[in-house]
């Protein structure tokens, strides 16, 4: 008897050293003092150890435990199924289920509830029927344990419907299986079935937890409800559950569009948070789905300020909201804190590092990580040749897509997309037609993405019989199907087969949307047609997307390239929400167009004003206006925000400033510019070459045209006017004519009137008058006003008054209303001392109702350009 105590006194003993186990070792050595006791056999003392070394990652000890079982019982069998299910050995645990069945044991419920843990890890729906099946024949359908457990696997697998069955049938429900359910019907394809679960949870008396409202977060966050997201805010108020909710919250409310909310939420609950940064993920992960991207900065900029913890989805958002603002400084500084972290490593965190640089430009870098990345997956590669796309490279992105085949890469229909489009913009219409081809032999050709794709890209094309032809095939059509037909006939100007497709999109039962008719008020803009825009701007309103940003933002540039500055004002004043920075470049834009810079120049300090950031395209829309002003001082304010916002090194913003300075009157300014330029593009030389001309630096502008020849630069037509006019202004005679000659004959580019214009205003001012009218007379075209305009201009100059009165009788014939004409031949008449024809001449203006426009010059000072005509 005493020996009996003293056994089962150390058996209590070694029980109590299980709980007390805080590594693998100590396990270990229980288990063999157990064995050297010969205590190891006890069922009590196999179940602890099968479950101790499955609690440490070591199913392979806990396998061994159990096989060395004599006649192991129903118990010591679920608590091996469950190990294998702990170490996601789903197929061993599945495995050891039939096992049992063909042992002739008889399976409790905790059998099938570890079974159906198993089938649903592994996502196994046939074999998660199949215990289905066998739990009813057992008649263990209606526990709560059980049916908890197939209503999880059901929702899990996406059959929410069988799940609800399931739950229907349960004669008693507990919050859990609740919990399971609205899990499911969550991300099903009705979310509102959660909600209502939720409510009916409370009329049933039952008390919600923590995880109910997990649960109902997606949800909510789905249906974008923010009633619900108050309700939910306010049961966690109540019940004082803030801490352990709050990200929830914050993700909730991001999702109904509400950061404003959800950034005070983050404000409350952010020093509790040692999470991993998880709350501050989740706040810029919301900002960014918002659009909210400075915010997005500004949070990455203060978590770095105070050393907290940064996670995947910090650095994740923040590179979104880099690439979005295109500020490739700030992309770069992201960067450098991933491979500090060491998250680069990271395939989606390395494609959105990839995807940023690809989409600021920096296209060289882009493809350089790319090349580096271990896995190059289908995800980054599809990634990298849409940013290409995206951000205007559609060569580099079709040379992406030919390399990378040989490395067993097969395109998807999200990779065959971008394709598409980079043919499309290109008009590769047989690139083009392989693509199709191959979506064919994948039979993803009638997928609605690719199906849209191919009918853009036949399109852009100019082939819209085989548009129509897929077009017409496709099984199903969605409106942005519709919008590639009406915006390809938008690009070719052919606005009345776009009003045309837009009306048979209505016919057909689709609803436009506001990229169709962002489609439409484009067609207008490009044929100045006010009339269709205003009628177009009718429907808009009559269909409700008169608040659509991106749509109001093409309604003001319709408005403006049509010249109707007080309709695109009107529009931009009245917008109710906040105006994005795209409004401000398109009001700038549209100012400049009008001829309005200083009104332009207005609204960039308004935009400041009212907190708004600059972009790119803010300053390279800016600073023609300075140029037209010569405003000089705004122009360098301009410049010193360009350098802080870290656009210097983009090419469009050089080639502005070269302009700027050029005719601010400071060419040391524009020739700093040119040479610090890292990127020159051929706008770079033409740009710097019309600031010498225009500064009469003929043989600056000769040597820089020399040296774009031997630096490769491909020469266009603008590259000739700047150089002859730089030519015709310092009077070498020779060099124009070498230049006109090398044109034609070298560079096989045929001269347009504008160069005629150079060439007869460059030999008139010599003196030639002779080989100017033989120039003319040999003109392939009709000379037009600007090249009788040099002549009469030459004779002004020479006081050639007989030949003045036969160009004035050509200008007469073209420009009938122009008194400039008029009074530089009166001014000859003078200058040869003809008083009488000089009256004459200023009689003729008068009679046909002409007036001289009065001159005009800008003056700087106290920081506004004063403006002063004559007689002021």
């Amino acid at each position: 008897m005493k020996q009996f105590h003293a056994a089962t006194k150390n058996y209590q003993h070694y029980l109590g050293l299980f709980s007390s186990c805080k590594d693998l070792k100590s396990l270990l050595q229980i288990h063999a003092q157990l064995i050297v006791s010969g205590l190891q056999q006890h069922p009590s003392t196999l179940t602890h150890l099968i479950n101790s070394y499955s609690s440490f990652q070591r199913c392979n000890f806990s396998r061994s435990v159990f096989n060395s079982a004599q006649n192991p019982s129903v118990r010591l069998w679920n608590y091996m199924i469950r190990a294998h299910t702990r170490a996601k050995e789903f197929k061993e645990a599945q495995e050891m289920y039939h096992s049992l069945l063909k042992q002739g044991l008889e399976p409790d419920k905790y059998t099938f509830n570890f079974a159906l843990k198993a089938c649903t890890a592994a996502l196994d729906f046939e074999e998660g029927v199949l215990v289905h099946r066998e739990v009813e024949r057992k008649g263990l359908e209606y526990d709560v344990f059980i049916g908890t457990s197939l209503i999880d696997m059901y929702c899990k697998m996406g059959e929410v419907k069988c799940a609800g069955e399931v739950f229907d049938r349960m004669p008693e429900k507990d919050v859990v299986a609740c919990n399971a359910l609205i899990a499911g019907l969550s991300k099903s394809k009705d979310p509102k079935e959660a909600v209502e679960l939720f409510r009916r949870m409370q009329c049933w008396g039952m008390g919600v937890n923590l995880v109910s409202l997990f649960n109902l977060v997606p949800a909510v966050s789905r249906l974008g409800d923010i009633d619900s997201c108050r309700c939910i805010h306010g049961y966690v108020v109540r019940r004082e559950l803030g801490s352990e909710v709050s990200n929830g919250l914050v993700d909730m409310y991001c999702k109904c569009g509400d950061v404003d909310v959800a950034r005070r939420v983050f404000d409350m609950m952010q020093g509790g948070d040692d999470d991993g940064g998880v709350l501050w993920g989740t706040m810029m992960a919301g900002y960014a789905s918002n659009g909210c991207f400075v915010e997005v900065l500004e949070l990455f900029d203060c978590l770095k300020e105070e050393g907290g913890r940064m996670n995947k989805v910090c650095i994740m958002s923040a590179l979104l909201a880099a690439t979005e603002m295109r500020d490739l400084e700030k992309g770069r500084e992201i960067h450098c804190c991933a491979l500090e972290l060491e998250l680069d490593s990271d395939v989606s965190v390395a494609t959105s590092i990839t995807t940023m640089y690809a989409k600021c430009g920096n296209i060289e870098k882009a493809i350089q990580l790319f090349e580096r990345l271990g896995e190059r997956d289908l995800v980054a590669w599809s990634a990298l040749i849409s940013a290409c796309v995206q951000s205007g490279f559609p060569e580099v992105a079709l040379s992406l897509f030919r390399d990378r085949q040989n490395e067993n890469l097969k395109p998807c229909g999200i990779t065959l997309v971008s394709i598409l489009a980079a043919c499309g913009e290109l008009s590769y219409l047989k690139f083009g037609k392989s693509i199709h081809c191959y979506a064919v032999k994948a039979d993803i050709d009638s997928d609605i993405s690719t199906g849209t794709a191919l009918v853009s890209m036949y399109a852009k094309c100019g082939f819209f019989t085989p548009a129509f032809i897929i077009f017409n095939r496709m099984p199903s059509k969605d409106v942005v199907t519709w919008n590639a037909l009406i915006n390809a006939y938008t690009q070719i100007g052919d606005v009345y087969h776009a009003i045309d497709m837009l009306d048979e999109l209505w016919l057909s039962g689709i609803k436009p949307d506001a990229g169709t008719m962002v489609g439409m008020v484009s067609a207008c803009s490009l044929l100045n047609d006010l009339n269709h825009g205003t009628c177009i701007h009718g429907r808009i309103i009559k269909n409700g997307f008169e608040h659509d940003a991106p749509l109001k933002n093409a309604l003001i540039g319709m408005y403006c390239k049509c010249g109707d500055i007080s309709s695109a004002e009107f529009l931009f004043n009245r917008t109710k929400l906040m105006k994005d920075v795209v409004s401000w470049n398109v009001m700038i834009a549209g100012y400049m167009q009008g001829g309005y810079a200083r009104e332009a120049i207005s609204v960039f300090h308004q935009m400041k004003l009212e907190n708004c950031q600059p972009n790119l395209v803010t300053f390279v829309s800016i600073l023609p206006a300075v140029a037209y002003l010569a405003a000089l001082r705004e122009g360098m304010a301009f410049h010193a925000c360009i350098i802080q916002n870290g656009f210097l090194s983009n090419t469009l913003v050089g080639n502005s400033l070269i302009d700027m300075y050029a005719k601010c009157g400071q060419l040391d300014h524009s020739e700093k510019c040119f040479e610090e330029m890292e990127l020159k593009d051929k706008v770079s030389w033409n740009a710097m070459l019309a600031a010498y001309a225009m500064h009469g630096q003929g043989d600056h502008a000769i040597a820089l045209f020399s040296m774009m020849q031997k630096s490769c630069v491909q020469l266009d037509s603008v590259s000739f006017i700047s150089v002859l006019s730089a030519c015709r202004h310092a009077g070498l005679i020779k060099e124009g004519k070498e230049v006109f000659q090398d044109m034609c004959e070298n560079h096989h580019l045929e001269p347009e009137l504008e160069h005629y214009a150079c060439m007869v205003d460059l030999l008139g001012r010599a003196g030639f008058f002779d080989e100017a009218l033989d120039l003319i007379n040999t003109m392939p075209m009709e000379p037009d006003a600007g090249v009788w305009g040099a002549l009469l201009g030459a004779c002004r100059m020479h006081s050639n008054a007989k030949l003045g009165e036969v160009v004035l009788s050509h200008l007469v014939n073209l420009e009938p209303t122009n008194a400039t004409n008029y009074i530089a031949l009166s001014d000859i008449h003078a200058h040869s001392a003809r008083w009488g024809d000089a009256c004459k001449t200023r009689s003729k203006m008068k009679s046909s109702g002409l007036k001289k426009t009065p001159g005009c010059s800008w003056v700087e000072g106290q920081n506004r350009v004063h403006t002063l005509q004559v007689g002021d």
